[in-house]
């Protein structure tokens, strides 16, 4: 498998550091309200990720945290007469809510941010002993210009990070580029006891912690939005390597922008959209759909038509799979056909190269849709062999899996008045009565169901 590696900017051979285990870091969200699409691409996109390292036979350790702690939490919190737990632990539940709604895996671990502040702790007095953080006031500040490889991920030389730097009212920094890695309590803010006085950790150095804590120092991978890469990246890389003396993370994977009506989404041009506002009117899987469709790495454009696309799309997916089982139930006794089974899965392949190419899902469903005309036109207008339907489904479905998407099937048990409909109409067929038939099926229509005559009998769907 190739990766493109922010880092060096170019596809690399992915070589894991361990082979026993893949570890993988994806950033996850500031809970203090409901995720939006943005936060759910990376969550989507890095979750195939995932799943696809899994189904290549790989162990895979793979962590996403929780900030739990943070400005914008505080805020939420006094706007809304709250404590900062209570704020965080409603907006981690709804997080669950759409997360599950999306089809997400569980990660590995799950930390948060609170759960780990004797691990920020000790980063921090490492780094205050080696004499890159320095503390002023209860206060503590990462020595940025200390660190010679500063801008190495985003590929900014350091005389343009400084002409940018400021230094903010009441801040007392040695340099502009400085970053907080703890912050002194202000009156009514959290607090927790440590060696420079009350105070909370920086949003950086959380990452930093449990990164080390639950992968170790040096990770596979780690990921995230590309709005990440600087500074929040670039300064987990500092401290990281910094305190620990070794390579922080081999490869850096970063999703590209998702906008709006061809405008970037953005809070303050009130155009971003939640993942639960979208899904109470098209269900979550037309989500996953949208978000993982394009390659990761490029912009998408989210916009009504598009995910009317995506619906039409899926819905063609199911329509296939539903009528693979009824194949499998009703196939007739004939030989395999062996040229057709090696058709069926060369589309694996097919869908494995275009993964490995930095996992090109927008290539992996066009396999998948490649082999969803090799159902239709080799297999359900045929007489097959069960075998064969079989290894179309199989096929099918372990790619479908690796995407996380047709995860909304259900079973097509008819009840029993329709059962006997469908029972009359063979009939009258069978007796040439062409007008009561068609009055069955019209009928069927009426009530959702769509009937389809294939060679090995009658499939049907629901609208």
């Amino acid at each position: 498998m190739r990766i493109y590696n922010t880092m060096t900017r170019r596809k690399e051979e992915f070589v894991p550091v361990d082979k026993n285990e893949i570890k993988i870091y994806a950033c996850g969200p500031t809970v203090y309200n409901f995720i939006h699409i943005g936060n759910a691409r990376p969550l989507c996109v890095f979750d195939v990720l995932r799943r696809y390292l899994e189904y290549r036979g790989m162990n895979v350790r793979f962590v996403q945290n929780f900030t739990d702690v943070d400005d914008k939490i505080i805020k939420r919190a006094n706007e809304e007469g709250l404590t900062f737990e209570e704020v965080s632990k409603k907006y981690i539940e709804e997080f669950w809510t759409d997360a599950h709604g999306l089809n997400f895996k569980d990660a590995t671990v799950h930390p948060l941010a609170t759960e780990n502040i004797d691990e920020i702790i000790n980063i921090i007095r490492t780094l205050e002993e080696k004499g890159y953080a320095y503390a002023v006031d209860g206060d503590v500040y990462f020595r940025t210009l200390k660190f010679k490889d500063y801008g190495k991920l985003s590929h900014q030389p350091i005389e343009d990070l400084q002409s940018g730097a400021r230094i903010a009212v009441g801040e007392k920094k040695e340099d502009p580029l400085d970053f907080a890695l703890w912050k002194s309590a202000k009156e009514g803010e959290p607090y927790w006891e440590s060696p420079w006085g009350k105070g909370r950790p920086g949003w950086h150095i959380e990452c930093s912690a449990m990164n080390r804590r639950y992968l170790g120092k040096t990770i596979d991978i780690h990921c995230g939005g590309q709005d990440l890469i600087f500074p929040h990246h670039e300064n987990e890389i500092a401290q990281s390597e910094c305190a620990n003396g070794c390579t922080f993370a081999k490869y850096w994977m970063h999703n590209g922008y998702i906008n709006v009506d061809n405008v970037k989404m953005s809070k303050s041009l009130g155009n971003f959209k939640t993942v639960r506002e979208i899904a109470d009117v098209y269900g979550y899987e037309v989500i996953r759909y949208f978000l993982i469709s394009s390659h990761y790495r490029s912009p998408i454009n989210y916009n009504l038509e598009i995910i009317e696309q995506c619906r039409s799309a899926l819905e063609r997916l199911y329509t296939c799979r539903e009528s693979l089982d009824f194949a499998i139930k009703n196939a007739k006794t004939v030989d395999d056909d062996n040229s057709l089974i090696d058709l069926l899965n060369s589309r694996r392949e097919q869908f494995i190269s275009a993964m490995d190419d930095d996992l090109n899902t927008a290539d992996g469903i066009s396999a998948v849709f490649e082999l969803v005309k090799d159902i239709n036109t080799k297999v359900l207008d045929k007489d097959v062999s069960v075998n064969v339907c079989r290894t179309a489904a199989k096929v099918f479905d372990e790619l479908c899996d690796v995407l996380g998407i047709l995860y909304n099937r259900k079973s097509n048990d008819l009840d029993a008045e329709i059962e006997e409909l469908i029972s009359k109409r063979q009939e009258a067929r069978a007796n040439k009565d062409w007008a009561t038939a068609d009055k069955i099926r019209d009928d069927l229509k009426s009530r959702g169901i769509i009937l389809k005559d294939t060679p090995q009998g009658v499939t049907w769907t629901k609208e």
